[in-house]
């Protein structure tokens, strides 16, 4: 069976693509690996430190690429790891860890709001559900799709 994609798909394949090429793009340019800067946005996003498993959970990538940012982040002295009770480590920006946050994620993160607060609200809501029900749809024909025949 030969199945091409359709318009609006090699849109949104090209549009997901040239995103993920200007978030690799600046990151090159900021002097950070992929993973680095993904690491040290993640924990921004929460403040200047967040449980290890928030960053596994919330950055997208998998955990021993986490793991492998972490140690080349501490080795550099951004950041340090501090035990958050029996199963948890927290991941904390050290003083010099804050200033490369400030001069790279932080000012990412600073665009993107900028972006989203250019929108409408009605603008924004509608991009957030449709983006939403895009992953959710996603997902849970990937399950079908992983699912035995036979299997319901």
């Amino acid at each position: 069976m030969n199945i091409h994609s359709s318009k609006e798909l090699k849109r949104y394949n090209y549009l997901a693509s040239e995103i993920d090429a200007a978030y690799h793009e600046i990151s090159s340019k900021l002097g950070l690996p992929d993973s680095s800067m993904i690491v040290l946005y993640t924990i921004c996003d929460s403040g200047d430190s967040c449980l290890l498993r928030d960053i596994v959970h919330n950055s997208g990538i998998s955990k021993q690429t986490v793991n492998s940012a972490l140690r080349k982040l501490e080795a550099e002295g951004i950041i340090y790891l501090e035990h958050a009770g029996a199963k948890n480590k927290s991941v904390c920006l050290t003083i010099k860890g804050k200033k490369l946050a400030d001069r790279t994620a932080r000012r990412i993160i600073d665009i993107e709001n900028d972006i989203f607060a250019s929108w409408s609200s009605e603008d924004m809501n509608k991009y957030l559900e449709l983006t939403e029900r895009y992953l959710l749809d996603f997902k849970d024909r990937l399950r079908q799709l992983e699912q035995k025949p036979g299997e319901t």
